[in-house]
């Protein structure tokens, strides 16, 4: 019997490359002339003059950005943080020093020259009156007020700290935090003319981050402070909370012991001072029941059924209360397990209030948005790595730098 020779098997034939098209590899040359083009279009089409400084600026970095990442292939970090320097920190300058911004920045220093003076940031129902419009409303809450405090001190401008406070905790909540994020127009445009939603979706990522990582006391801090700032971040605190139970059930204590403690020391002492102006701003102006239009009026379903008058304002209230416990079912049947699913049951709660409620406007969406991109780059930690094995050791440092 012949025994057939067993030898090493034929090397396979390795095809030749195929070409690749001129676009792959090259999607953040596509991201920038696309946030180029945005921010030109804005500089064309508004009436806003912080928004046309912005637009132009912006333009031009996002433009030079596209051009340095097409030519050759050049780290990934670098050019989006000059670019973040161009369409964010070089328009928020020229705006400060020529005294522009969004009418919120204004409010937010008035605000904090108030709390020093008074122990409140709120105007009282008699000054509101006296006003005769909006503008002396003011309604965030008390936290948000200390964003004020350094402009009545000593003049520095809230919006370098609002960028700051949303920087520091994206980073802190994920080291994998894409630059090109805080680059997008996403971040640059509200933080260039005084986006006060930035540290509230800073420390709402935060607190999921560290909820994932099984800290429930931390997590309750730092949703505990997002809580103190704006009422946006409650949404935030249910979701957290669904994913602490599934995660870390004993943990749920922390997690609403810390939070429940930095909102009682937050809030309370400020609506102990003076109960009536507190419910005014905070509760009865964003709801539409001050008797006062809000400029939060974009054409979304809820403003434009708050629009058709009484039954239209009621109708929108109750579409937002059925959104609301729809979204407590769903955490209650199927609960959040991760970073991922937590922020994206989050981000669809934050969008579908945004488009119900009766006074709204189309830059609360920067919630959703921001949510999901983090949340996707601060989910691919661990697997990035066995994605990363097959990769040039050079391209994988340039572009997680």
């Amino acid at each position: 019997m012949v025994v057939p020779r067993v030898g090493p098997a034929p090397a396979l034939s390795v095809p030749p490359d195929v070409p690749r098209r001129w676009w792959e590899g090259r999607a953040d040359v596509l991201l920038y002339a696309a946030f180029a083009a945005f921010a030109a279009g804005t500089a064309v089409v508004t009436h806003l003059p912080p928004h046309r400084v912005w637009g132009w600026c912006a333009a031009v970095a996002y433009g030079l950005g596209a051009v340095a990442a097409a030519s050759g292939r050049p780290r990934c970090g670098p050019v989006a943080w000059g670019v973040t320097a161009g369409a964010a920190l070089l328009p928020l300058a020229v705006l400060a020093v020529g005294g522009l911004a969004q009418p919120e920045v204004g409010v937010v220093h008035r605000a904090g020259a108030l709390l020093l003076e008074r122990g409140t940031p709120y105007l009282d129902t008699g000054e509101l009156a006296a006003w005769r419009g909006y503008e002396g409303y003011n309604p965030y809450l008390p936290g948000m007020a200390l964003f004020g405090v350094p402009w009545a001190l000593a003049g520095i401008d809230a919006r370098p700290l609002f960028g700051a406070v949303l920087a520091a905790a994206l980073l802190w909540g994920a080291r994998r935090t894409p630059p090109l994020l805080l680059a997008s127009p996403l971040v640059a445009l509200p933080l260039a003319v005084g986006g006060d939603d930035l540290p509230v979706i800073g420390l709402v990522c935060l607190g999921l981050a560290l909820a994932a990582r099984d800290r429930p006391g931390a997590a309750g801090l730092a949703l505990g402070v997002a809580a103190t700032l704006k009422a946006t971040a409650l949404p935030a605190l249910v979701v957290c909370l669904a994913l602490v139970v599934v995660r870390h059930r004993a943990g749920a204590g922390r997690f609403l012991g810390g939070a429940g403690g930095v909102v009682a020391v937050g809030v309370l002492p400020v609506v102990a001072v003076d109960p009536r102006g507190f419910v005014e701003n905070v509760v009865r102006f964003p709801l539409g029941l001050a008797g006062v239009a809000s400029p939060a009026a974009s054409p979304l379903p809820g403003r434009l059924l708050a629009d058709l008058g009484a039954y239209g304002h009621a109708a929108a209230l109750a579409a937002l209360g059925a959104a609301a416990a729809a979204m407590a079912l769903s955490l209650l049947v199927r609960p959040p397990g991760d970073l991922r699913a937590a922020a994206g049951r989050l981000a669809l709660g934050l969008a579908l209030a945004t488009a119900l409620m009766p006074a709204t406007r189309w830059g609360y969406l920067v919630y959703p948005a921001v949510l999901v991109v983090w949340a996707r780059a601060a989910g691919r930690d661990r697997p990035r790595a066995v994605a990363d094995a097959g990769r040039p050791r050079e391209e994988v440092a340039a572009c997680a730098a």
